[in-house]
């Protein structure tokens, strides 16, 4: 199986502030559901506690919440105490999507193939940052866009040579 980073940063670095994203950019939200949609996705419980309501758990996928927790339980979704463990839970997946948060990714991040990652053109506050991609990644894809609000932003594929 294939693990994946999925995320959207802002220039600094920020992928959160108060366990939400802090801007707003329907086209990465749509760009996320076409990428994941029939396939695993692994999140911290937090990232879990950040989904509205009514998208949990994320409909089309099979949704695993990675937490210390050991009572913890929610419909729709299943618990692991690990990436391993989580990894063990996608069966014979050929593909599952690390989703957050900042923890999960820094843990996922040396055992991930690829990132897609929405970089955004502009600076956010934030308490949550992406993973740092070292030497060992690059850059194989990049579609430049500008959102409707005019936000400009770029879809980017890096691949990790592990």
């Amino acid at each position: 199986m294939k693990l994946h980073l999925i995320y959207a940063r802002a220039r600094n670095g920020v992928i959160g502030k108060d366990n939400q994203m802090p801007w707003h950019l329907p086209e990465d939200l749509a760009h996320f559901k076409r990428v994941t949609l029939g396939q695993p996705v692994i999140m911290g419980r937090k990232t879990w506690d950040s989904l509205p309501p009514k998208f949990r758990p994320l409909p089309g996928r099979f949704n695993i919440v990675v937490t210390r927790q050991g009572d913890w339980q929610a419909e729709g979704a299943l618990r692991a105490s690990s990436i391993e463990d989580a990894m063990r839970l996608c069966g014979a997946a050929p593909d599952a999507w690390i989703m957050g948060g900042a923890e999960i990714y820094r843990q996922a991040e040396p055992l991930a193939s690829t990132a897609v990652v929405t970089e955004i053109d502009a600076d956010f506050e934030g308490d949550a940052y992406a993973p740092v991609l070292g030497a060992d990644w690059a850059e194989i894809q990049r579609e430049p866009h500008v959102a409707a609000n005019g936000l400009p932003f770029s879809f980017v594929t890096f691949q990790h040579s592990i």
